[in-house]
C-alpha cells in the first residue's frame, strides 16, 4: 500500500525541513542512530545540527571559530559559547576554570584546554543545565560581520508584545497570575533553576533530600545529580508504599519531590491523590514536568506546586525554538517567593520569544487536534498484528490514574509508546514518517528511544539488566502524533502488514 502523505528524508536533514534554526534531525534508519551514538567519521559527515543541547549549531561553531580568530585564542584551548556572562562564571566556578577571556560581546565565553577530559564534562554540564546560546543569536551576530549572507525567513511577532503573550498564553492555561510564569531558554534550564531555588530555601530548614518520583528523562537525573548529594529515587510508580515508608521516616528531611506526568517515554501515571496527601502531609513541595501532559490535557492545579514545561515541544509545535517554562501554583506558600525560583534561569533571547509568540497562539487547538488523532491511533495499533505492546496514558493500568486530572474524556496525551513484533530494521526503518528525537510537533515524529537516551546502558550486560529492571524495553519506540489527517497517519502504519 503506498502513501505519497508522507516521504522518506534523508538522514541529516533537519526536522522541520530545510530550517536552520530545527531542533530535530531525521535519523531515518535504526543504523543512523547506532554510528550517531558510536559518532562514526561517517555519520558526523553528515549529521550537521540536531537538538541544541546534544549537538553544536553550525552556527555557534562558525561563531566559536571568528571569537577564536578575533580574541587571537591559541590553538591548544577549545572556545565554549555560553547564554550569559553569569553563565560563564556558573561553569568557571565548577570546573576551576580560570582561562576566562575578557570579552565584550552579548554572550559569553570560556576557554577549555584541548585534549582533557575537563571539556566533555564541561559540555555535558552545559548540555544538563541548558545554558546554550541561541543559535538566532548567533545567527543575527554572524549576519551583521557579513559571516553569513542572509537570513532565515520566518514569522516573527513584534518584539514589544510577544514575551506578554507567551506569558499571558501559558499563565491562562495554567490558571494562574503573570508573575508567577517565568521563561527560560530551555526546559532543563527551567528545571535547573527550580532545583536550585528549591534547594537554596529548603536548606535553611535541614532538607536536604530531593525525591525523584518515576522513571525521570535524562537530563532531569543529571541536573539533580549535579545539585543534590542526598537524593533518593523510586522508579516504579505502582509501588508508592515504598515512598510511603521511606517518608515516615525521612519526610522532614526531603526538600521537594520531582516527577513527570505521565512519565516519559512509558507514559505511567501514578496516583496523584495519594502523593499529594504525603506532601501535605510533610509540607514537601511537589514538582511536575507537565511537557508529556500539557495545561490543556491535564489540570493539574490541585496537585503540584510548581509545573515546569518544555515550550520546545507542544507549545511550539514546529521543533524550530528551545525555551521552557516555570509556572509557580499560587496555591502554594512558597509562590510568593518566585524571584528564589527564577533567578538561576539564563536570559532568553527575544527573537526566540518572538517566534514561539507566533507559535503558541495555535497550542490549545494544536493539542486538541493531537489529542483526537492520539485516541484514534491507539485503538488502531492496539489491534494491529505488527505490534507487540502499545504504551499510552489511558491504558488499562492508567486510565484511573490519568482521569484523576483529565479535562475531559478526549484529553489524551500526544505520545504513544510502541514495540514492534519484528526488527526495527523491519519495522521502524520502513515508515517514513519523520524520525529523530524531540516530540510535540505538528508533523508526526518517531523516535527510538532507548537507543538515543540511554545507548550506553544498551552496550552492558549491567546496563540491560538495569533496563530490565525500570522496565524499559530496548526497541521501544516513542511516537510523538502530529495534526496530519488521522487516515494517513494510519495508512503509513498499514505498509507493515505485508512487510518482510
Amino acid at each position: 500500500m503506498s502513501n505519497t502523505y508522507f516521504n522518506h528524508i534523508p538522514c541529516g536533514q533537519t526536522l522541520p525541513v530545510n530550517n536552520v534554526h530545527a531542533v530535530s534531525v531525521s535519523m531515518p534508519n535504526l543504523q543512523d542512530v547506532i554510528d550517531y551514538e558510536e559518532q562514526t567519521p561517517e555519520i558526523l559527515e553528515i549529521i550537521k545540527s540536531g537538538y541544541p543541547r546534544f549537538i553544536l549549531h553550525p552556527y555557534l561553531k562558525q561563531l566559536a571559530s571568528y571569537i577564536k580568530e578575533k580574541y587571537g585564542v591559541s590553538d591548544s584551548y577549545e572556545v565554549v559559547l555560553l547564554s550569559s556572562q553569569r553563565a560563564v562564571k556558573l561553569v568557571s566556578d565548577k570546573y576551576y576554570i580560570h582561562n576566562k577571556i575578557e570579552i565584550y560581546e552579548p554572550f559569553g565565553v570560556i576557554l577549555v584546554q584541548n585534549g582533557t577530559c575537563q571539556l566533555q564534562r564541561v559540555l555535558s554540564y552545559i548540555q544538563h543545565v541548558g545554558c546554550n546560546l541561541s543559535s538566532r543569536l548567533a545567527e543575527k551576530y554572524l549576519f551583521e560581520k557579513g559571516l553569513i549572507a542572509s537570513l532565515h525567513q520566518e514569522i516573527l511577532e513584534d518584539k514589544d508584545t510577544s514575551k506578554d503573550i507567551v506569558i499571558s498564553t501559558l499563565a491562562n492555561a495554567y490558571k494562574q497570575p503573570k508573575e508567577n510564569v517565568h521563561l527560560a531558554p530551555s526546559g532543563m534550564n527551567a528545571i535547573y533553576s527550580v532545583v536550585r531555588g528549591i534547594n537554596s530555601i529548603q536548606a535553611k530548614n535541614g532538607r536536604t533530600v530531593l525525591v525523584q518520583l518515576g522513571w525521570l528523562y535524562l537530563d532531569t537525573m543529571n541536573i539533580v545529580n549535579h545539585h543534590y548529594q542526598e537524593q533518593k529515587s523510586f522508579p516504579h510508580l505502582d509501588k508508592l508504599e515504598l515512598l510511603e515508608e521511606y517518608l515516615k521516616e525521612n519526610g522532614l528531611k526531603v526538600s521537594a519531590i520531582i516527577t513527570e506526568i505521565p512519565t516519559n517515554p512509558l507514559l505511567k501515571c501514578f496516583d496523584l491523590k495519594r502523593v499529594r496527601a504525603l506532601c501535605d502531609k510533610y509540607n514537601i513541595p511537589l514538582i511536575i514536568d507537565t511537557t508529556f501532559a500539557t495545561p490543556y490535557n491535564l489540570d493539574l492545579t490541585s496537585y503540584a506546586d510548581i509545573f515546569v514545561e518544555s515550550l520546545t515541544k507542544f507549545a511550539c509545535g514546529n521543533a524550530d525554538v528551545l525555551m521552557g517554562a516555570i509556572i509557580l501554583n499560587k496555591k502554594h506558600p512558597l509562590s510568593h517567593m518566585n524571584w528564589e525560583f527564577f533567578k538561576h534561569c539564563e536570559p532568553v533571547y527575544i527573537k526566540e520569544i518572538q517566534r514561539l509568540a507566533f507559535q503558541i497562539k495555535d497550542y490549545e487547538k494544536r493539542v486538541k487536534t493531537i489529542s483526537s488523532n492520539t485516541k484514534k491511533l491507539i485503538s488502531y495499533l492496539e489491534k494491529a498484528s505488527f505490534i507487540k505492546k502499545v504504551y499510552h496514558c489511558m491504558d488499562e493500568n492508567n486510565k484511573e490514574l490519568y482521569s484523576q486530572a483529565i479535562i475531559d474524556e478526549n484529553s489524551y496525551c500526544g505520545v504513544i509508546s510502541v514495540e514492534f513484533t519484528k526488527p526495527l530494521t523491519q519495522s521502524y526503518d520502513k515508515l517514513n514518517f519523520a524520525k529523530g528525537p524531540s516530540l510535540g510537533t505538528e508533523f508526526t515524529l518517531l523516535m527510538p528511544y532507548t537507543y538515543l537516551a540511554h545507548y550506553d546502558l544498551i552496550q552492558t550486560k549491567q546496563g540491560r539488566e538495569h533496563l530490565k529492571e525500570v522496565g524499559l524495553p530496548i526497541d521501544l519506540i516513542r511516537i510523538s502524533v502530529g495534526v496530519e489527517p488521522i487516515e494517513e497517519i494510519i495508512n503509513e502504519f498499514e505498509k507493515l502488514k505485508n512487510s518482510n
